[in-house]
């Protein structure tokens, strides 16, 4: 039995190496055939490079040469067109040359005629000649007429000087003037304002202090309540006292201003907005305006100047107090009397 064992152990050694020499072997063989086929593949490679690099070479030149015959084709092209050209030009010059051959010869036959004609022309310089003496003569005499126009035209723009600097003079006079007599308006307004005031006063003495009757600013008021019924424009009974001493200051005070002095009584119809449409007034228009000519005639037949007194109707549209109060309209139903210039 041991030696059975024995005897297999020593067979099993024997096929290892073997099988070893064989693996070697065969590593070798294919390590030779990579080795071979890399070879190859290098040399295919190669090969393959230097064709393409030559094949581009060749493609190159023949763009080149592809240029070159464009080229050449274009500068045929021209040589053929400035063949063209020069051909053409060369029909002109000839048929040009044909054209002054005629001329010189038709040039030979009417030189005869010019030399008739120079000898005509001549006579006629001669008579031209004459007559631009006798022109010349007239020239002389316009010239002569021209500068005693121009004489007489310094003349006049001298005289135009003298009226200018004297019309200058006359509007710094004019203005001196205007001056002066803004000067005198403004001493006349001033005198007519101390007239107003004291017209004023001697109204307020001879009314008395009544809260219907006051002054406001530069014009003496009357409630409508004191010269007339509502709606109406007849004057009251008990109003004729007031305009009476009304009418005697008027009077009293036109002996008082001069006569330089342009002034007026203007008579000032006002109502309030409340509107009004009867058979006597359409509007508040119609009874401020027949209002005021109411008391303008009264005063006229208590003896003031007719031109002295100015009727005037406002309506409502200038009222003293703007408030929708019955206070209000109460105030703004009123007759101003304002003494001012014509």
């Amino acid at each position: 039995m041991a030696s059975v064992r024995a005897r297999h152990r020593a067979m099993g050694s024997d096929y290892w190496p073997g099988f070893v020499d064989m693996l070697s072997t065969l590593l070798l063989v294919v390590i030779f055939l990579l080795s071979l086929f890399m070879l190859t593949n290098y040399f295919v490679t190669t090969q393959s490079s230097g064709k393409d690099t030559l094949l581009s070479q060749l493609n190159t030149q023949l763009a080149q040469l592809t240029e070159l015959l464009a080229l050449e084709r274009s500068k045929k092209q021209s040589l053929e067109d400035s063949l063209a050209s020069l051909q053409a030009t060369l029909s002109d010059q000839q048929a040009e040359n044909a054209r002054l051959s005629a001329l010189l010869e038709q040039q030979g036959t009417q030189t005869d005629t010019a030399e008739t004609r120079a000898s005509s022309l001549s006579r006629e310089l001669a008579e031209q000649k004459g007559i631009t003496n006798d022109a010349l003569a007239k020239v002389e005499v316009l010239n002569q007429q021209l500068a005693a126009l121009r004489r007489q035209l310094a003349a006049l723009q001298d005289a135009l000087d003298a009226a200018e600097e004297k019309d200058r003079k006359s509007q710094v006079k004019i203005a001196d003037l205007g001056k002066r007599l803004n000067l005198a308006l403004a001493r006349k307004v001033q005198e007519l304002a101390r007239y107003r005031s004291d017209f004023f006063g001697r109204l307020r003495e001879i009314l008395g202090n009544r809260e219907d009757i006051r002054v406001v600013g530069d014009r003496f008021v009357f409630q409508s309540e004191v010269l007339f019924d509502s709606g109406s424009a007849e004057l009251k009974p008990n109003a004729e006292p007031e305009l009476d001493k009304l009418a005697g200051a008027l009077k009293q005070l036109e002996t008082e201003i001069p006569d330089d002095i342009p002034w007026v009584l203007r008579v000032d119809g006002h109502t309030d907005i409340n509107p009004i449409a009867t058979a006597d007034f359409a509007s508040n228009w119609e009874l401020s305006s027949e209002r005021a000519i109411a008391v303008v005639k009264y005063l006229i037949r208590d003896g003031v100047p007719p031109n002295r007194l100015v009727a005037a109707g406002f309506g409502e549209y200038a009222p003293l107090d703007t408030a929708n109060t019955t206070e209000a309209y109460r105030k703004n139903r009123r007759i101003e009397l304002k003494l001012t210039e014509k």
